[in-house]
């Protein structure tokens, strides 16, 4: 499978080159992971999924205009927006994509996407957590695309009155997660801590303890699985 990088930043105000646009992964010049830029439209993708309908992986959620003539699957629907609930698994052409809910908002629903075609590739969005119970749906992932919102360990999260948890993993917790699955990993969707500086913050993902191989994406990075 060929895949495109098409944006890198989180729901942030900092920005810089190669590190610019909101969230995006295109697979084989047909499937597209989150729209987080309308620009991204622009390659003309035949279906899209959202990881869950936040602005920066969904940016129609903020401007009130849904595309035309492409296809979107999200977690759930959204009133006003032409939008396919999808759940489960899906024979999608030659590609077998499973939904995987994630823990993550206490507003919206999240998932990630497991895509599969000769190779495995699990592309998360954001997360705190995936349930035990679907962790076998993870064995021998060719390459794992998740979030970069924290370094720090423990992420960002937040519990309400309910107990609930909410909010984002750090990086070395979910690398400690999927490095059971997968000996590839790409980190993106990132957060301040990464825009302070690119060079120092490449160094601190590289001290993290780990098996595998980890790497930070770019807008326009192009990997071949």
């Amino acid at each position: 499978m060929n895949i495109k990088i098409l944006g890198t930043r989180g729901e942030i105000k900092e920005s810089k080159p190669y590190h610019s646009r909101h969230s995006g992964v295109f697979i084989d010049n047909q499937l597209l992971f989150d729209l987080g830029e309308k620009e991204f439209l622009k390659y003309n993708p035949k279906y899209i999924f959202i990881t869950h309908l936040h602005p920066d992986h969904a940016f129609f959620v903020r401007d009130g205009e849904i595309p035309k003539k492409t296809k979107i699957f999200a977690p759930e629907k959204l009133k006003g927006f032409d939008i396919n609930k999808f759940t489960g698994t899906k024979k999608i052409n030659s590609y077998k994509i499973t939904a995987i809910p994630t823990i993550h908002s206490k507003k919206v629903k999240s998932q990630t996407y497991l895509v599969e075609k000769d190779k495995k590739i699990l592309y998360t969005g954001d997360m705190i957590w995936i349930k035990k119970k679907y962790h076998p749906k993870l064995k021998n992932l060719d390459l794992v695309i998740m979030e970069g919102s924290f370094i720090k360990k423990g992420g960002m999260i937040r519990r309400d009155k309910e107990g609930n948890i909410y909010g984002h993993q750090g990086i070395p917790n979910l690398i400690n997660l999927f490095e059971k699955f997968t000996d590839k990993i790409i980190i993106t969707h990132l957060g301040s801590w990464f825009y302070k500086s690119a060079k120092k913050s490449r160094k601190k993902v590289k001290k993290i303890p780990k098996t595998a191989e980890v790497k930070i994406a770019y807008d326009g990075m192009r990997l071949k699985i």
